[in-house]
C-alpha cells in the first residue's frame, strides 16, 4: 500500500532519506532562489496586469503543494513569463485590469487550470505534451517573447499605452512617444543595460575576483536584486517619485488570504478555454525543464504525476490570492545549480517568501515600475530562439514554415490563437508526412540477405518480383496512397509475377487500410499477380489473424524478405537479374 501511496505522494520517497547534509544544500538553494523569486514575481504580476503582492501570493503555497505530489528534484515553480502573459490576455477579455473582477478571474484560471492539470494527471494523459512539436512550441515562445518585451516599452518610456497585439502596441507606443518621461525613460535604460551586462560582463568579474565558476554562475542570477535595490534607494534619495517616476507603492504586510474561488457556472464555461490552453502550455514548459535537469542527475522524472504537481500547485495557489504558475527555466536553473537535492528546497523558498511578505514589503514602495519591466524584458528575450529558426530553415522547410505560421498568428492575432494554430500546424504536419510515407522498391544487396532502395544502393532484383517497403504504419490516412502506389509500379509492367509488401517498419495496420489491402490482392489477382507480405510483425499478424486476408490471400506471408526471394522467383543469382544505382 506504501509503494501505491508514493506514486502519488512522491515525498513519502525522497523523505525518507532526508538527511542532515541534504537540509543543508536544500536551505542554501531555498536562500539563493528566494532571493531571486522576490523581484521575478512581482514583475511577472506586473506583466499579468494584477497587484505586485499577487506574483508574491503565487510563490509560496504553491511551492509547497509541487514538494509534496511533484516528481522533479530541482524544478522551481512559480510566476513565469509567458503563462503571466496568458492570464492576462484571458482576464482581460472579461474584466479590466485594477478591478477585484480581474483579480477574481485571474485566480479562477489558477484553479480551472489546476483542476485539469489534475484530472489529466490522473487519467495518465502525460502523453498529451507530445501533441505540440517542438518547432510550434519554439515559434510560440519566440513569439510570446517578442509581445511581452514590446508590451513592457510602454512603462520603460512612461506612457499608458494599450494593444492586444504587436501592431496594435507598436501604433499605440509610437503616438505616445512626446508624452514620454525623461527621468523614467532614464531609469528603464539603464536597468535594462545594467542586466544586459550582468549576464555576460559579471560572472567574468565576480571568477577574476576570486569566486568560483559555481558560485560566479550564481551571484550573476541575482543581477535584478542589485538593479532593484539601485532603483529604490535613487527615487527615494532623488525625489523621482514626484518627477512622473511610476513606483510600486504600498504592498499589503501578511501571510496570502485564505481566497473562494467564485463559482460562477457562466464565469466558468467562458474560461474553460483559455485555462485549458494555460495549462497545456504551462505543463509543456514544466516538463521540458524538468526533464532536462532530470536527466543531468540521472533522475527519472513521471509526467503523469507531473500534471498532478502542477495541477496541485495551481490549486494551491488560487485558494491563497495567486494566479496560473508553472515551473520556470531561469529559476529552476538556479535551485540546480545552487545544490538543491530535494523538492523540499521549494518549500523552504515559499517560507523564504512568505517571510519577505511579511517584512521586507515597506522597503519595496520606492521600487520603479520601469526596473521591473527592465527586469522582464531582459528575461524573455532570452526566449527569443534564432538559432532555432536557423536550424528549423536548414533541416526541414515544413518544420520552418510551422515555426514561422505559429510566430506570425501568435504576433498579430494574439497568444491564445497562436496557440490553438499550433495545436493545428502539429496535428497537420502529422497527418500530411503519414499520409504520404516514404516508401521504395528494394532489392538484395549482392552475398548478403539485406535488402535496400534501388535507388539508393547497388542491389539485384528480378523482372518477375516487385518488393515495396512502406515506412509508416498503415491506416485511414494513407490506405489510398499505398493502393496507388503498388498499382502505378506493378500494373504497368506486365513482367510481374508477384508483389511483396515489405512489413518491416509497419507496427500497425487499422480497418481502412486492411481493406485496402483487400482491395490490392483482389485487383492483383485479376492481373495474374500474386500478392505477398513479408516480415510482419507479430502485433500486426495477431490482428490479420482475425480478418479474411490471410484466407484471400494470393500469396503468402513469409518470415523474411530472402525467403520470399526464394519461394517466388528461386535463387537471384539464377534468374534474370538487373543492377540498380
Amino acid at each position: 500500500m506504501s509503494f501505491k501511496l508514493s506514486n502519488y505522494f512522491p515525498v513519502l520517497s525522497w523523505g525518507r532519506a532526508y538527511k542532515g547534509g541534504t537540509f543543508v544544500n536544500d536551505g542554501i538553494a531555498a536562500i539563493i532562489v528566494t532571493i531571486m523569486l522576490i523581484p521575478q514575481s512581482l514583475a511577472y504580476a506586473l506583466l499579468a496586469g494584477l497587484p505586485p503582492q499577487v506574483g508574491l501570493y503565487a510563490s509560496i503555497l504553491p511551492l509547497v503543494a509541487y514538494a509534496i505530489f511533484g516528481t522533479s528534484r530541482t524544478l522551481a515553480v512559480g510566476p513565469v513569463a509567458v503563462i503571466s502573459l496568458m492570464t492576462a490576455v484571458a482576464a482581460g477579455k472579461l474584466a479590466a485590469q485594477g478591478t477585484p473582477e480581474y483579480l477574481a478571474v485571474a485566480i479562477l484560471l489558477a484553479l480551472i487550470s489546476g483542476i485539469m492539470l489534475t484530472v489529466m494527471g490522473l487519467l495518465k494523459l502525460g502523453f498529451i505534451a507530445n501533441f505540440l512539436s517542438h518547432p510550434v512550441i519554439s515559434g510560440f515562445i519566440t513569439a510570446s517573447g517578442l509581445l511581452i518585451a514590446v508590451s513592457q516599452l510602454k512603462h520603460i518610456l512612461g506612457v499608458d499605452a494599450s494593444g492586444h497585439n504587436i501592431l496594435e502596441m507598436g501604433q499605440s507606443l509610437i503616438s505616445k512617444l512626446p508624452e514620454t518621461s525623461t527621468p523614467t525613460l532614464t531609469i528603464g535604460i539603464i536597468a535594462t543595460l545594467f542586466l544586459f551586462w550582468v549576464r555576460k560582463g559579471l560572472k567574468p568579474l565576480l571568477m577574476k575576483l576570486g569566486l568560483s565558476e559555481r558560485l560566479a554562475g550564481i551571484g550573476t542570477k541575482i543581477g535584478p536584486v542589485i538593479a532593484v535595490v539601485i532603483s529604490i534607494l535613487s527615487v527615494h534619495f532623488l525625489g523621482l517619485a514626484n518627477q512622473g517616476v511610476k513606483i510600486v507603492g504600498d504592498i499589503p504586510k501578511g501571510l496570502p488570504p485564505l481566497t473562494v474561488p467564485e463559482f460562477d457556472l457562466e464565469l466558468w464555461r467562458s474560461l474553460l478555454a483559455s485555462s485549458l490552453i494555460i495549462a497545456i502550455i504551462g505543463f509543456v514548459e514544466s516538463i521540458s525543464v524538468a526533464q532536462t535537469l532530470a536527466a543531468k542527475r540521472r533522475q527519472r522524472i513521471d509526467p503523469d504525476q507531473e500534471l498532478i504537481g502542477l495541477g496541485t500547485a495551481n490549486i494551491a495557489g488560487a485558494f491563497s490570492g495567486g494566479y496560473p504558475v508553472t515551473g520556470g527555466f531561469a529559476r529552476s536553473a538556479v535551485n540546480f545549480d545552487a545544490g538543491a537535492e530535494t523538492p523540499a528546497a521549494g518549500a523552504f523558498t515559499a517560507i523564504g517568501i512568505a517571510l519577505a511578505t511579511l517584512f521586507l514589503t515597506p522597503l519595496l514602495y520606492f521600487l520603479p515600475i520601469a526596473t521591473l519591466a527592465a527586469t522582464i524584458i531582459v528575461a524573455v528575450l532570452s526566449l527569443v530562439d534564432i538559432a532555432s529558426i536557423k536550424q528549423a530553415w536548414a533541416y526541414s522547410k515544413a518544420d520552418f514554415a510551422a515555426m514561422m505560421v505559429t510566430i506570425f498568428i501568435t504576433l498579430i492575432l494574439g497568444v491564445e490563437a497562436g496557440v490553438m494554430s499550433g495545436v493545428i500546424i502539429s496535428i497537420a504536419m502529422f497527418l500530411y508526412k503519414s499520409s504520404r510515407p516514404h516508401f521504395a522498391v528494394v532489392g538484395q544487396v549482392r552475398d548478403t540477405d539485406h535488402f535496400r532502395n534501388v535507388e539508393r544502393h547497388n542491389v539485384i532484383t528480378s523482372p518477375r518480383l516487385l518488393t515495396l517497403r512502406i515506412d509508416e504504419s498503415l491506416y485511414f490516412a494513407n490506405a489510398r496512397f499505398m493502393e496507388d502506389a503498388i498499382y502505378d509500379l506493378a500494373l504497368d509492367k506486365p513482367q510481374i509475377e508477384h508483389v511483396v509488401l515489405m512489413c518491416s517498419a509497419v507496427n500497425d495496420i487499422d480497418l481502412s487500410a486492411l481493406e485496402s489491402l483487400e482491395a490490392i490482392n483482389e485487383r492483383l489477382m485479376t492481373a495474374n499477380i500474386k500478392f505477398h507480405l513479408s516480415e510482419v510483425k507479430g502485433p500486426v499478424m495477431d490482428k490479420l489473424k482475425r480478418s479474411h486476408l490471410l484466407h484471400n490471400l494470393t500469396g503468402e506471408v513469409f518470415l523474411s524478405q530472402i525467403d520470399a526471394i526464394k519461394k517466388t522467383v528461386g535463387n537471384a543469382h539464377g534468374a534474370q537479374i538487373e543492377y540498380h544505382l
